[in-house]
């Protein structure tokens, strides 16, 4: 069976949409969007030193938008903007303790979602799947 160009974009794009808007549905219930969850994930990572340009630059985001949600998180006491020791104009960003247990139960629940998603294919199919991601992302990588 031939399948298009058409209907194999379309379809990853179908299930990238209604993937994230079940994670984002469920992750929101549990108190973080599954976007807080990422960005909240990244300044955990960053152990108090992420900036706003980091994070916008780790989510592909252009620098307001990074902010916007900065402003979010932070009016929603998930996050604290501290300045920098060396430069007065750099805030770091840092994880607040409801920040921390946003984290503690988003990203738990984030994984067992991806585990139940991912339950519908075999280990055979999984393989196929990711091997022709990683196709993908190389052509995507040259261009």
């Amino acid at each position: 069976m031939n399948v298009s160009d058409e209907e194999l974009l379309t379809d990853l794009f179908r299930t990238i949409a209604l993937m994230r808007k079940s994670f984002d549905r469920a992750m929101t219930e549990q108190g973080a969007s599954l976007a807080q969850t990422k960005v909240l994930m990244c300044i955990k990572a960053r152990s108090g030193n992420a900036r706003a340009v980091d994070i916008a630059e780790i989510m592909g985001v252009a620098p307001r938008t990074a902010t916007e949600a900065l402003d979010g998180l932070e009016r929603d006491g998930l996050i604290r903007r501290i300045p920098d020791k060396e430069d007065r104009r750099v805030k770091r960003l840092t994880l607040t303790p409801a920040g921390e247990a946003a984290v503690a139960v988003a990203e738990p629940l984030r994984r067992q979602l991806m585990t139940k998603l991912l339950a519908n294919l075999n280990s055979s199919e999984r393989l196929n799947f990711h091997a022709a991601l990683q196709k993908l992302l190389e052509g995507l990588a040259d261009a």
